[in-house]
């Protein structure tokens, strides 16, 4: 379990290798339109003087290839973690893989609204999931990600089959090809626009408020290794999307995996406020190592601690970077207090 978690926790999300596109889908035999965006109605729409939407398909192109899906669909299996963008483009899904990393019988808090009442199946990063699950839920559509790519042949002879590709280098281009399958970019740039605006706006008052050089630093202690948030997860919300300074020393992240540091690597990089993430057993740890003690954010009590769940998976999504956002100014007000 431990080797696993350290493969999942370097954010190998699809260490599994990229999937190269093929076109061995259901082609448009029956002469129905291929055009995604302008074929029958959008989510939660429909069409006046239609008997039965829900029986009517339109198709979309994906990384398999094209695929008849339901106009309409009313009962959404998703289990390849973008559970939560489907729900921010009007989709409800009744069965998802968009659990917690550290406990995947829940969902991350950010989440629970939003997905509370939908069948927990999996963990989006597994590569199969309990299919006698999935075929309980009498799914009219099923969406599944690159990773899950060996189980597409039995799933399609449940109910349609979209396949996508989460890179999680950058959650707005995977914001985007999901919107994109669906047809509903609108929405999804309307809503990265709002967020962004929101994020920056929160980002100046912060300059405001510590100063426009102060620095910001997030890891994740787990499982005895030490990983840097830089070119991912909350290191893009403080750098990118706040457009907060990146302290000196940062290793450079390369690929979608973390960097990993040593505890004299994390004590090289001279941030004046730190975001510790960590389980407890690592936190424990941190807080008996000398060098860690001898850092400067430490000695000023500028150290945030938050747990490893939900915070490790928090900047992957969308509605976790923005709960973030919203609760950030809290976290470092209260090393004031």
């Amino acid at each position: 379990m431990k080797k696993y978690m350290m493969v999942v926790l370097s954010i190998a999300v699809l260490m599994f290798g990229l999937v190269g596109c093929s076109s061995n889908k259901a082609n448009n035999e029956s002469g129905k339109t291929e055009d995604t965006n302008n074929a029958g109605t959008n989510a939660g729409g429909s069409e006046e003087g239609t008997a039965d939407v829900s029986k009517e398909t339109r198709t979309v192109t994906d990384v398999k290839g094209t695929v008849e899906i339901p106009v309409n669909p009313q009962k959404i299996v998703d289990i390849s973690g973008a559970s939560d963008i489907l729900s921010l483009l009007g989709y409800d899904v009744i069965g998802t893989a968009n659990s917690d990393a550290y406990d995947y019988t829940k969902f991350p808090t950010y989440l629970d609204d939003v997905l509370g009442d939908s069948k927990i199946l999996g963990y989006s990063m597994l590569a199969e999931m309990d299919v006698e699950a999935i075929i309980a839920l009498e799914p009219d559509l099923i969406v599944i990600s690159t990773v899950q790519e060996k189980m597409y042949d039995q799933l399609s002879k449940v109910a349609p089959v979209v396949m996508i590709e989460l890179k999680q280098m950058d959650w707005k281009e995977d914001f985007m090809n999901v919107a994109t399958i669906f047809g509903e970019e609108d929405k999804a740039t309307a809503w990265i626009e709002d967020y962004l605006a929101k994020a920056e706006e929160v980002g100046k008052r912060l300059k405001e408020t510590y100063g426009e050089e102060t620095s910001y630093l997030s890891f994740l202690a787990s499982g005895g290794s030490l990983f840097i948030f830089d070119s991912a997860g909350l290191g893009t919300i403080f750098y990118d999307d706040m457009g907060l300074a990146k302290p000196e020393g940062m290793p450079e992240q390369e690929n979608v995996s973390l960097p990993v540091v040593t505890y004299e690597g994390l004590a090289q990089i001279n941030s004046d406020y730190i975001f510790a993430i960590a389980t407890d057993e690592d936190l424990a740890t941190l807080k008996e190592s000398s060098i860690w003690n001898g850092t400067e954010a430490v000695k000023e009590g500028n150290v945030i601690e938050l747990p490893a769940s939900p915070y490790f998976n928090q900047g992957y999504s969308p509605i976790g970077r923005l709960a973030f956002v919203e609760e950030v100014e809290g976290l470092l007000a209260s090393t004031n207090e």
